[in-house]
């Protein structure tokens, strides 16, 4: 969003954060590639801004290992060599383990001296009381490196009294707008990599990347053409309750199956439903969203505010930071159909997940989730269209939260667990 902006003071801060990530590829022909490395693990986590899932604000930095693989960039692939990053988001498209949460990190380090200005700022116009903090790895530009430690007067997390620092809303994106998800869904040469889509794995897609630069410099000349379809991402709005009630009904006049596209309808309508229905204790909802692998997609995620007993439950007991939705438009949940969900559910995103379907599950899938839980700690619950009813019901009336649904179907599953 740096470089999108109208803004030149945002322009200049884009050179200003290229020019540092490209520092640590001139340290490294220097010869200093342990600075280089250095430079780039402290600058891999940013907990005063806290984007991203970690659950206390508290993340972990890259290690050496990883650091020196971003850091050869500059040397095997000769753009790279020869003129440095157009746009650092790059290292997501070459690197495993390399994805937005690390990319805004990074970013947000290499330009923590401003972020510190404006948020000194925001509190002074706002009456946002602050205090004292030490503030570690500020970068100073023109030593091109990060200072120990800085003195400065932020706001506080009242539970730790560790420091926050602000971002403008006018740089955020839920994803970044050069991304290896958006990459490998609409511009990733899949049959060149591999015939066989079960064996199209991230790994074998990041090492063709790094070996046919010129399908990843067409990507991105693409997305610099398109660049007037970048932007931040509104506040969330909710639709109107006659609009929820009309939604629903367009639901429930759909066929089961996949007769007329009744499938895609089926998973667009819920997948506008839900998101306001939740709102605001489930936000950030994305559809079709791809597991890390790259291989899998899953209907919709909520991201975990853990702002409800509920959501806090879920997070303590399945580490559900992220909550899938799958949507099916069958006439009956079959075995298939859990055992595809049952994949979804992942230690990285949480062991908790929801059917949205037509109708109950039979005795038999039920009896197949109960084990699940048995076996491996998984639930996996289910909301019918009477739910879907209820809930726009409970919307309507507001004496209820449509997500006390969602508890309520959770209650019965743990009920008929041993």
């Amino acid at each position: 969003m740096l470089w999108r902006s109208p803004s030149q003071q945002d322009h200049g801060l884009h050179i200003g954060l290229i020019n540092a990530f490209n520092h640590l590829g001139v340290l490294a022909a220097q010869g200093k590639e342990a600075q280089a490395i250095e430079t780039l693990i402290i600058a891999s986590e940013c907990d005063e801004v806290g984007l991203g899932t970690s659950l206390t604000r508290k993340g972990k930095r890259i290690g050496a290992d990883k650091a020196r693989e971003i850091i050869d960039l500059f040397k095997v692939i000769p753009r790279y060599q020869q003129s440095g990053f157009r746009h650092f988001e790059e290292i997501q498209l070459f690197i495993e383990g390399i994805s937005k949460d690390r990319i805004s990190d990074i970013g947000c380090n290499f330009l923590k001296s401003f972020l510190i200005d404006f948020t000194i700022e925001q509190c002074q116009k706002l009456s946002v009381p602050t205090q004292d903090c030490t503030v570690e790895h500020v970068y100073d530009a023109r030593l091109g490196m990060f200072k120990r430690e800085v003195g400065v007067p932020l706001p506080v997390n009242p539970e730790n009294g560790s420091p926050i620092i602000f971002v403008p809303k006018r740089w955020l994106r839920f994803a970044p707008w050069i991304s290896y998800d958006e990459y490998f869904e609409k511009h990733c040469p899949q049959d060149e990599i591999s015939h066989k889509p079960e064996e199209l794995t991230r790994v074998k897609v990041l090492n063709y990347n790094r070996q046919n630069y010129g399908v990843i410099d067409q990507y991105i000349q693409l997305k610099e053409r398109t660049a007037d379809d970048c932007a931040h991402d509104p506040l969330f709005s909710q639709i109107p309750i006659t609009s929820a009630k009309r939604v629903f009904a367009e639901i429930k006049k759909l066929p089961t199956g996949k007769t007329n596209g009744a499938d895609v309808k089926y998973e667009k309508l819920v997948g506008r439903l839900l998101p306001s229905l939740f709102y605001p204790s489930l936000d950030f909802a994305q559809e079709q969203a791809r597991t890390d692998d790259g291989v899998s997609i899953r209907d919709l995620i909520f991201y975990n505010t853990r702002s409800t007993p509920l959501l806090q439950e879920l997070m303590d007991d399945y580490g559900s930071r992220q909550i899938t939705f799958e949507m099916k438009n069958v006439a009956a949940i079959e075995r298939t159909h859990i055992d595809q969900i049952n994949r979804y559910l992942t230690d990285e995103l949480g062991k908790f997940g929801v059917f949205v379907t037509r109708k109950p599950l039979k005795r038999a899938e039920f009896q197949r989730t109960v084990n699940l839980w048995g076996g491996q700690r998984k639930a996996v619950i289910t909301l019918t269209d009477a739910d879907l009813e209820r809930m726009v019901e409970v919307f309507d009336s507001k004496q209820r939260a449509p997500l006390d649904i969602l508890n309520m179907k959770y209650r019965e599953f743990q009920r008929a667990c041993p």
